[in-house]
């Protein structure tokens, strides 16, 4: 089985176009895929990863092309988060999506897509375009 980890923040519509990335790909083995989404801080709120509405466009993507999913959550600095969790999945790939920053906000915030690209030694698809509905 092809092990996919899909990290998605908050943004429907880059989790949307990490889910048709994915299944435009010519990919012949049998897919499973993980949706993940790292809590930063203090969940108050209580919610949980089928709450959040990135995770849930991008499952029903998949799922509508008929690859398993599992969903997961979990909470801390994401760029660590994924690659741990990369790791304990022994992924196969991963997908990442970017979002527009200056090089001043890569700067001052960081960027998770950075970090988890030169933290793992496995296949990154990089989704640089938010699909269209």
């Amino acid at each position: 089985m092809y092990e996919v980890l899909v990290p998605v923040d908050d943004a429907p519509d880059r989790a949307l176009a990490q889910a048709r990335t994915l299944t435009d790909l010519p990919l012949e083995e049998d897919v499973h895929v993980t949706v993940m989404h790292v809590f930063t801080g203090e969940n108050v709120a209580g919610a949980n990863v089928s709450q959040v509405a990135s995770v849930r466009r991008a499952r029903d993507h998949l799922e509508d092309h008929g690859i398993e999913v599992t969903l997961e959550e979990s909470s801390g600095v994401p760029a660590e988060e994924i690659l741990e969790r990369a790791r304990e999945l022994d992924a196969d790939l991963l997908t990442l999506a970017g979002r527009q920053r200056s090089p001043a906000g890569k700067l001052l915030m960081g960027s998770v897509s950075q970090d988890v690209l030169l933290g793992t030694d496995r296949p990154v698809l990089f989704c640089t375009k938010a699909s269209e509905e």
